[in-house]
């Protein structure tokens, strides 16, 4: 394909030709480790006297995010059609990466790529521009990402416990994943007290399902105590959002433990005067 030509396609076409492949043959799964236009904000709201609507027009896409494993995102990828330069999509990157808080944002436009990495050593360009054939594989991208985020190498085991999957395809939105992966890590680094704050509506008992999920079949802790202020949210936790443990969770009655179970919801201005067993239990409250 002759230059010209090149500067006649469109982003996707650059996309589809150029970029992804790239990507691939450096030995990314396609189906599990490249994320495609990947929404990282809603959009503002927009409020007019006594009406209010989200503005979709500004809602951020990622071009492309690439993932350790799902809800671990790693980097990011910004594509631009070839009338750009290669680096023109790296500043739009970079507020991509620090929605994710990664460490590595990428941008192409087909004839080469650009690189920021906030790991780079000293003495090294932050910045840098490479060919289409070298771009870093998973196993780089990931060791960046521990440096980054401190994860120990012992740990690695337990901050890439997969997350619950019904088959649904529902997955954490970019900052439940960014609130789920930041407890476990903290947990994986030593830390035993943590205190997650969300905002109404952010989808609080889903991103807390899923630190349970991880920390539970990662075999970290042995029984969890999630507390609530009402019967009926307790109720709706039960058959909602916990519904997967199944047999292992029960709901405190009467301040009775049976330590038969594993996850155990209540309510926190009574369970927690109660006395739940010799061993210590994570609590999570709500």
């Amino acid at each position: 394909m002759s230059p010209k030509e090149k500067k006649e396609l469109s982003e996707s076409d650059i996309k589809a030709k150029f970029i992804t492949p790239a990507i691939v043959s450096a030995g990314w799964d396609e189906m599990t480790q490249i994320r495609r236009e990947v929404t990282l904000t809603p959009g503002p709201v927009v409020v007019r006297g006594n009406l209010s609507s989200r503005n979709k027009k500004k809602k951020k896409f990622a071009d492309y995010v690439l993932q350790k494993e799902k809800g671990v995102p790693m980097a990011v990828v910004e594509a631009k059609d070839n009338s750009h330069t290669i680096s023109d999509g790296l500043q739009q990157a970079l507020g991509y990466a620090e929605l994710l808080d990664v460490p590595c944002a990428f941008s192409s436009n087909g004839d080469g790529f650009a690189s920021h990495d906030k790991t780079a050593p000293d003495g090294q360009d932050i910045e840098i521009q490479f060919g289409m054939d070298v771009f870093p594989g998973p196993d780089e991208l990931w060791r960046r990402y521990k440096a980054y985020r401190g994860i120990p190498d012992a740990q690695e085991a337990l901050v890439t416990e997969p997350y619950f999957d019904d088959g649904s395809k529902k997955e954490p939105r970019y900052y439940q994943a960014e609130a789920i992966n930041r407890v476990i890590e903290k947990v994986a680094q030593g830390e035993k007290r943590l205190l997650l704050v969300m905002a109404t509506g952010t989808g609080k008992t889903y991103t807390t399902f899923q630190i349970i999920y991880r920390l539970w079949k990662a075999k970290k802790v042995k029984r969890i105590l999630f507390l609530v202020d009402r019967n009926i949210l307790a109720d709706q936790t039960l058959v909602n959002d916990f519904k997967p443990f199944g047999s292992v969770m029960t709901k405190i009655r009467n301040r009775k433990i049976d330590p038969s179970y594993e996850i155990y919801l209540g309510l926190y201005h009574v369970e927690s005067r109660a006395k739940l067993s010799q061993a210590s239990h994570p609590k999570l409250s709500h």
